[in-house]
């Protein structure tokens, strides 16, 4: 009998090791925390720094699959926005004004942590204006309804906002933009509201996450998660396990507390929850020399938004035009609607103009029967949270949502995870 027989027989390397290969140090020092975040886009780094900020001595880690955020927190367009008026209407025929009136303000209570926390300069934030483009086929192509609807919606933000939210510009003003009659028959524009870079943004937040002492694993995919009395388990894929068939088991990371801020890909983690996918398609143009476009611009309820970027026009959006298809977190381009983008860019926003593509790409989004965000404690526990769902404002209420999911954390023994009925505004108070 050799060596190696005699070994395997007296040690059970099994049940001992676990398949894991990870040491005694591993184990003792590497692998245990307080809490645990899963997600390092815009409400994870949010959810870490904010739990720093509360309990500095606690110790942090978040878990991020990919090299770094891959949703939507890195490739969105950069729009520091509260709500378009159209968006705001459409929100009132199955929202009532106070469900409205509350997440309005919680976007804006989240732009203006996300700017104090980061500072403007760092993130890149203009308010070169904000407006909203009103197509000739719309039900608001009428002087005297939209101005009644705009005064209507003032009235209910002024709650919010310390001036009224909406202007209509004047005739003058929206024919000095240049675009079609067709797209543009009358021009909103939105007085709280601006632009930021969304790479500096990230840059920044990941930066301020790390100077908090926050720990952060890049190429760590959470297969599951498992929520006992006295704290969580978090299985990790092991990287070992591919080209190693003898380690077959995940990686282990324990916690007191677990964060889930992984928005449309929470599924795989969380089975029954209201979340569907919409993936979101983005070009943006080589510099159009001349180029006098500035601020950032939506049109048809928000389904379609473009800006100026470095003397380029950065278009996103359409996916109203094939909901279906567009319903998937997958990472996949689609021609037709970025064909549409370029008509649409070709005939009604910069017509005249020479203007090559310079890059497409898509970003992933999460929305629900209602555009209200998931911040609650997962099926009664008191160690799981979850900060899902931004319904494609993440830029917005992504900071505000991280500080609410610490807050609840930390406080967990006071707060009720029995009910989910905690409302954002009931949230922000008790901040």
């Amino acid at each position: 009998m050799s060596n190696n027989e005699n070994i395997k027989n007296l040690i059970d390397i099994n049940n001992i090791n676990n398949n894991l290969n990870q040491s005694y140090w591993e184990k003792k020092s590497l692998s245990k925390y307080d809490y645990i975040v899963i997600g390092s886009g815009i409400v994870g780094l949010s959810t870490a720094i904010s739990i720093k900020e509360k309990s500095p001595q606690s110790s942090v880690l978040i878990l991020e699959r990919d090299t770094h955020p891959n949703g939507a927190s890195t490739k969105n367009a950069g729009f520091a926005c509260v709500g378009s008026l159209t968006e705001i209407l459409d929100d009132l025929k199955t929202m009532s004004e106070e469900e409205v009136l509350n997440l309005v303000n919680a976007r804006y209570r989240g732009l203006e942590l996300l700017r104090k926390r980061l500072g403007d300069d760092n993130i890149g934030y203009k308010n070169n204006g904000s407006f909203e483009l009103i197509d000739s086929s719309s039900q608001l192509s009428n002087e005297l309804l939209l101005k009644e609807k705009i005064e209507s919606v003032n009235k209910i933000l002024r709650k919010v906002f310390p001036s009224d939210a909406f202007t209509l510009c004047t005739n003058e003003e929206m024919k000095s933009f240049g675009f079609s009659d067709k797209i543009c028959s009358f021009l909103i524009k939105n007085n709280f509201e601006g632009e930021i870079d969304t790479g500096k943004m990230m840059f920044q937040y990941t930066e301020l996450a790390l100077s908090w002492n926050v720990h952060i694993k890049n190429g760590s995919r959470v297969l599951k998660f498992i929520d006992n009395d006295d704290g969580v388990i978090v299985h990790v894929e092991n990287p070992f396990a591919l080209s190693n068939s003898t380690l077959t088991k995940p990686m282990e990371f324990q916690c007191k507390k677990l964060a889930i801020c992984t928005n449309a890909f929470t599924g795989d983690l969380v089975n029954d929850i209201d979340i569907t996918p919409g993936r979101g398609q983005v070009l943006i143009t080589d510099p159009i020399p001349g180029l006098q476009l500035k601020g950032i611009y939506h049109f048809d309820e928000g389904f379609y938004y473009f800006r100026e970027k470095d003397g380029c026009i950065l278009f996103g959006g359409g996916r109203n035009l094939d909901f279906k298809t567009e319903a998937t977190t997958e990472f996949k381009l689609n021609p037709m609607i970025l064909n549409k983008l370029y008509q649409l860019l070709q005939e009604h926003i910069i017509p005249n103009t020479k203007f090559t593509v310079n890059t497409v790409w898509c970003g992933i989004m999460a929305f629900g029967k209602d555009k209200k965000p998931i911040i609650e404690f997962l099926n009664g526990s008191k160690n799981v949270v979850l900060g899902v769902r931004m319904g494609g404002m993440g830029v917005a209420i992504g900071s505000l949502v991280g500080k609410l999911l610490s807050n609840m954390l930390i406080n967990s023994n006071n707060l009720n995870s029995n009910n989910n009925n905690n409302t954002i505004n009931n949230l922000i108070s008790k901040l």
